[in-house]
C-alpha cells in the first residue's frame, strides 16, 4: 500500500521560502477546522489542537483500513488568523487574536467519514472542544507566501 503525502504533492503551498514572498494559488482544499480566540499558548488555542489532531489520526486510519485501502500522511497543523483592529499583531496583545485552527484532508475524506472519526475519538477521549470540529471546504486562491523563522514579535515588527 502506497503512503500519499500531500505535502510532497502540494509541495509549492507547504515549501514556502525564507527568503522570498511567492504568490501561489491555493486550490479549493477539504479541511477540519475550529475557530477560537487568543494566542498560541492559550487554553483555546490547546483544546482545538488537542481536538484536531486525534480526528485527523482517526480519518487515516478509516481511510487506510475500510474500503478505500489508502494511506496518507496526517497534514500539519495550519491557522488563519484575523483581529477587529490587526495593530494587535504588533502590540503584543495576544487575548484579542482570532484565528481558524484547520488541519488540510484529501479529497477522498467525506463527510460521513468524519461524522465516524469524531464518534470514535467521542468514545476514547472525548476532547473538551470535539463538537466544535467542523468539516470545511475553502479556496484561498491568490496569496503571499512566506516562511517566518523565529519569535512571532520579530515578523510582526517587520510587517
Amino acid at each position: 500500500m502506497q503512503k500519499i503525502d500531500f505535502k510532497k504533492e502540494l509541495k509549492h503551498l507547504y515549501k514556502a521560502s525564507a527568503k522570498t514572498i511567492e504568490i501561489v494559488n491555493v486550490p479549493r482544499l477539504n479541511y477540519l477546522a475550529v475557530e477560537g480566540g487568543g494566542g498560541p499558548n492559550s487554553t483555546d488555542f490547546q483544546q482545538a489542537i488537542e481536538a484536531l489532531y486525534p480526528v485527523s489520526y482517526t480519518l487515516k486510519f478509516i481511510a487506510k483500513k475500510g474500503k478505500l485501502g489508502t494511506d496518507f500522511v496526517v497534514m500539519p497543523l495550519e491557522g488563519l488568523w484575523w483581529a477587529e483592529d490587526m495593530s494587535v499583531f504588533t502590540t503584543g496583545e495576544k487575548d484579542k487574536w482570532q484565528w481558524q485552527l484547520m488541519i488540510m484532508q484529501p479529497e477522498f475524506i467525506t463527510r460521513a467519514m468524519v461524522d465516524e472519526a469524531v464518534d470514535q475519538v467521542r468514545a476514547k477521549k472525548n476532547p473538551v472542544v470535539l463538537e466544535e470540529v467542523k468539516f470545511i471546504q475553502l479556496e484561498e486562491g491568490k496569496c503571499a507566501q512566506t516562511l517566518h523563522i523565529g519569535p512571532l514579535k520579530t515578523k510582526a515588527q517587520r510587517l
